[in-house]
């Protein structure tokens, strides 16, 4: 899933005016020394800081009462002025995690710049750098997370980074901590699927169907764990090039999938439009 193949980018550009051997430029100024060229560089970086400390704007409705009790909580050991801007800057980030994740992204970053000893700060930093796919960075920070807290509630993701890394053996290897025995449904769920998708990648497919057999694919709940679930599995059967299969666990995941919370009807029509 994120740095969750996903980027690219492309650098290039034109020459500038040629220098004659003086050190002036062609077109008769003088080139800049090296200190003035540090400076305007240092001037660049410190530019940078203060955007990504300042954050985007915070709509005026946001005042960070709209946080989770556990959150500001964890925040009241800073200084009132500062718990309130870094509470609405997470308010924020959480607003818009779903629909602009690499705006939320930045409020997180701003929010970091001001309180990185707060652990709930970096698990939101990680949550929304993983959102947004910057993998390397969402794994840092809920690295910091878990060493702060303990938690291991973010295990699913970290593996998931690995995946997107190119790691799925790292990935593997936290899908077998001991902690996942403990984890409540949803998450031991999300770590079945980043350990299947690891198995695939390692090319082990009869592991990766395997393991997701042996989860509870018929159960009757219609939760969004059994939708992912059934999702990721018909999702399995497609790669492993058992189509008929796929399309039957795809028309499964449609029939309880009311929040549409997968694109398995857009998949569904796809296939079957290609019969």
């Amino acid at each position: 899933m994120a740095e969750q193949g996903r980027r690219g980018d492309d650098r290039g550009g034109r020459r500038g005016k040629q220098d004659d051997p003086r050190g002036h430029r062609t077109g008769g100024r003088p080139q800049r020394t090296g200190p003035a060229r540090s400076s305007d560089r240092d001037r660049g970086a410190r530019t940078a800081d203060q955007a990504k400390y300042d954050g985007p704007p915070i709509p005026e409705e946001i005042t960070g009462d709209e946080l989770d009790k556990r959150v500001q909580a964890q925040l009241r050991g800073l200084p009132e002025k500062l718990a309130a801007r870094v509470a609405r800057h997470l308010a924020a980030a959480g607003l818009l995690l779903d629909e602009d994740p690499e705006t939320a992204y930045q409020h997180a970053l701003a929010a970091r710049a001001r309180a990185a000893r707060v652990a709930v700060v970096r698990e939101a930093t990680g949550e929304t750098a993983y959102a947004a796919g910057h993998f390397t960075e969402a794994l840092a920070e809920l690295r910091a997370a878990k060493r702060m807290n303990g938690s291991t509630d973010y295990l699913a993701v970290m593996a998931d980074c690995e995946r997107a890394l190119g790691r799925p053996e790292r990935a593997l290897a936290l899908a077998k901590s001991p902690a996942v025995a403990g984890f409540p449904q949803d998450q031991r769920i999300e770590m079945t699927i980043v350990e299947a998708g690891a198995r695939f990648e390692l090319g082990e497919a009869d592991g990766a169907l395997s393991t997701l057999e042996n989860a509870p694919l018929r159960s009757i709940a219609r939760e969004d764990w059994v939708v992912r679930l059934r999702y990721a599995y018909a999702d399995m059967l497609l790669k492993a090039g058992r189509r008929d299969d796929a399309i039957e666990w795809f028309h499964r995941t449609v029939g309880i999938d009311g929040h549409q919370i997968t694109d398995a009807a857009e998949r569904l029509e796809e296939l079957e439009g290609t019969r």
